[in-house]
Parts: C-alpha cells; structure tokens; sequence
C-alpha cells in the first residue's frame, strides 16, 4: 500500500469513527430520558420487541398447524397433479347431435388451444395482473390490501388473493373453523398455490382456473359460460363477450348480462379499461 493510500484510509476510518460516534450520542439521547432517569425507553423496547417476537411465533406456529393438516387434510402433490373435475354426462343421437345433459355441477371443460389470447388477456389484467411475476402468492397485492383496505378503509384496495389462490378455492372450497374460518382458510389456500405452481405451467393454471370458475346458476367453467350466457363456442366469443364474463367474476349475480344487462355492460367498460391499461 503506498502512503498516499495509507493515509486516505486512517482519514477515512476517522471520518467513520466521527459518524458512529455522533450516532451513539444521538442513541443514548434518544434512550436516557430528559430527567436523568436511565432504563424507561429501554424497558419499553424490550417490551415490545418481545410482543413482536411472540406475535411473530405465533402466527409461525399456528401456518405450521395448517400445514401439517391440524385443520383438515391439505391435498398433496399427487393429488394435485391428478385433479379430476366432474363434468356433464353428455347424450348424443346417432348422428351426433346433443340430445340432452346430466349433471350435478353443469360444467365442460377445454383445451388451452380454445381459448383466446384475448380472454386469458382480460382474466389477468383484471384479476391478477402480476399474475407471471409471482410463484402463487403476492405479497405486494397481499401489503395493498393490508394498508389501503384494513388501515386506510378503502374500497379501492382490491384483493389480495392471486388466480392460483382462487383455483385452490375452486377446488377446494372453503370450510367453516368458526371465528377462525378466514385465516385458516387463506393460510390452506396460499400453501395449495404454493404446490399448484411447483406442478403446472402459468398457461396450464390459467386452463384450469377458467374451467373450474363458477358463473351463477350452477355454471362452471368458461366453456359452459359461452354456450349459456352467449350461445357460443369459446373459440368463438368476441372481446366485449370475453369482458363480460370476466366481469362477472367480481359478483356472478349482480352482473349477470341476463338479469342486469346496464350492470353487466358497466362492469364489462371496467374490464376493457384495465386490458388497455395493461396492455
């Protein structure tokens, strides 16, 4: 090392020296109370610092009870890699055409190739826009609702549960634990993703998501959607149709086209503008 050198080091470390020093001085005025009384701040950091650990444990203990099935059994890898959906017995006459359904749940699935870029397009930038940045769960979306939705009191927060959260749901609906229902049942959901993601492509999630999503008056899936609200094949639906069924996502009820038509057209603009703000 050469002198020069030597000596931008022993000005560097005593400038270092001056900064910590005023740090710790800055610390002890912080910590000594005005009167001379030393230990009130302290005892109150220690305070809530062992709150914080405890909450801390806490909740770790209680994602740990979840997790090993505490609360209900969580569907494992090879469960979930071989998801089975019910879906309509379908009659058909000898020259191939549809006589008739039966079914408890109306649904039908189909490929990733019947749909739409459009429709996968609309889903994402209106339910879970960050939906290719994540591995399941959003903690960004999980932090919004938190603040503007529990601190803030906003409607505007939005949700905090991402597409995979929402298949996990589909597939296995939510039980009742009482007045714990909603924690456990979000911690259940979030571990479900977590596995989804580990076993099936973005595009093969989304596939799975838009055939098991209920749409009112025991339709599921977005094929079964088409053919009722539209009378269409997938393939086959426009953008302003796409819109429409997604929007009715937010509340299959109150934006049903049939029911509530200016409802429906409403909340179909609100799925356009987000695709255009997306896009």
């Amino acid at each position: 090392m050469s002198f020069v050198s030597a000596i931008s080091l022993v000005r560097q470390t005593e400038g270092m020296h001056e900064n910590l020093r005023q740090f710790f001085s800055w610390l002890k005025a912080v910590i000594v109370h005005p009167t001379g009384q030393k230990g009130l701040y302290p005892r109150f950091i220690r305070i809530a610092l062992f709150l914080m650990a405890g909450v801390i444990l806490f909740v770790l203990v209680f994602v740990l009870f979840v997790w090993v099935g505490v609360f209900g059994r969580i569907p494992g890898t090879e469960e979930l890699r071989n998801i089975d959906h019910q879906v309509a017995t379908e009659v058909y006459s000898a020259d191939s055409v549809l006589l008739g359904k039966y079914f408890l749940q109306e649904r039908s699935t189909i490929p990733s190739s019947q749909i739409s870029a459009g429709l996968k397009q609309a889903l994402i930038a209106t339910e879970d826009i960050r939906f290719y940045q994540h591995r399941g769960i959003d903690a960004r979306s999980m932090l919004r609702v938190l603040i503007k939705g529990v601190f803030l009191q906003r409607e505007s927060a939005g949700g905090g549960s991402t597409l995979t959260q929402q298949l996990a749901k589909n597939l296995y609906p939510r039980r009742s634990y009482w007045i714990l229902s909603l924690p456990i049942n979000k911690i259940r959901e979030m571990i479900i993703a977590r596995r989804l993601e580990r076993l099936y492509s973005k595009d093969e999630i989304l596939v799975l998501y838009l055939n098991t999503i209920p749409f009112g008056d025991n339709v599921y899936g977005i094929k079964t959607a088409a053919e009722r609200f539209f009378s269409v094949p997938v393939n086959q639906l426009t953008l302003d149709q796409s819109a429409v069924l997604i929007g009715m996502l937010k509340a299959t009820h109150r934006y049903n086209p049939r029911l509530f038509p200016d409802r429906a057209r409403q909340r179909r603009d609100v799925v356009l503008q987000q695709m255009e703000k997306y896009d």
